[in-house]
C-alpha cells in the first residue's frame, strides 16, 4: 500500500512541477507582471502537504532555470517559503472561503520579502519577469530601487499567489469526492 501512495505522490509532484514550468514559461513569454510559477506548488501544498510542495517548487525552479529562465534558480527560496506557508495556511483553513484573501496575504508577505531581497540585491531590481517594468517605471519617479522592488514584489506576488490559489481551489473542487477524501485521510494521519 505504501508503494502506491508514494507512486501517486511522485506522479502528482511531477505533474505539479510541469504545471509550474508551463506557468512560468507562459508568464515569461507574455511578459506578465505575475509569475504563474507556483500553481503546482500550492496545489501540492493543499493535496499532500508542505514537504512535497517544497520539493515541487524547488524542482520547478531548477527545471525552469536550466531550460529557459536562468533567474528562476535564484528564486528557489521563494518556492520553499510558498510551499511551507501555503500548506500551513491551507491546513489552518485560511485558503477557503472568505478567509482566502487574508490567508494569501499571510503566506505572500514573507515570500515577497525574500523575492524582493533576491531581486534588489542580486539583480539590481531587473529580472526576466514583467514586474521589472514596474520597478523601472517607479525608478523614473525617483522611487529608490529597493523600495520600488519591495512595493512591486508585494503587489505582484499577492496577485500571483491569489490567482494561483483560485486556480487550485477550482481544481480541488472539481476532483471526485472519494479522491479528495483519500488525501484528507492521509493528511489527518500525518498531522495526528
Amino acid at each position: 500500500m505504501n508503494k502506491k501512495i508514494n507512486i501517486r505522490n511522485l506522479t502528482l509532484v511531477s505533474m505539479a512541477i510541469a504545471l509550474n514550468v508551463i506557468g512560468a514559461l507562459v508568464a515569461l513569454g507574455l511578459r506578465l507582471p505575475i509569475y504563474l510559477d507556483s500553481i503546482g506548488t500550492i496545489l501540492i501544498a493543499c493535496l499532500i502537504g508542505p514537504k512535497y510542495a517544497v520539493m515541487t517548487g524547488v524542482c520547478g525552479s531548477l527545471v525552469s532555470g536550466i531550460t529557459f529562465d536562468p533567474y528562476s534558480i535564484y528564486f528557489a527560496p521563494v518556492q520553499i517559503s510558498t510551499g511551507l506557508l501555503a500548506g500551513l495556511m491551507y491546513n489552518k483553513g485560511f485558503l477557503k472561503g472568505k478567509k482566502t484573501p487574508l490567508g494569501v496575504f499571510i503566506f505572500t508577505l514573507p515570500t515577497s520579502i525574500i523575492s524582493a531581497c533576491i531581486a534588489a540585491f542580486l539583480f539590481g531590481g531587473v529580472t526576466s519577469s514583467g514586474s521589472s517594468y514596474i520597478v523601472q517605471i517607479l525608478s523614473h519617479f525617483n522611487v529608490p530601487m529597493v523600495v520600488g522592488v519591495f512595493v512591486t514584489q508585494v503587489i505582484t506576488d499577492y496577485a500571483d499567489k491569489f490567482v494561483a490559489v483560485i486556480i487550485v481551489a477550482l481544481v480541488v473542487s472539481a476532483m471526485p469526492k472519494n479522491y479528495k477524501l483519500s488525501f484528507n485521510q492521509r493528511m489527518n494521519r500525518q498531522n495526528g
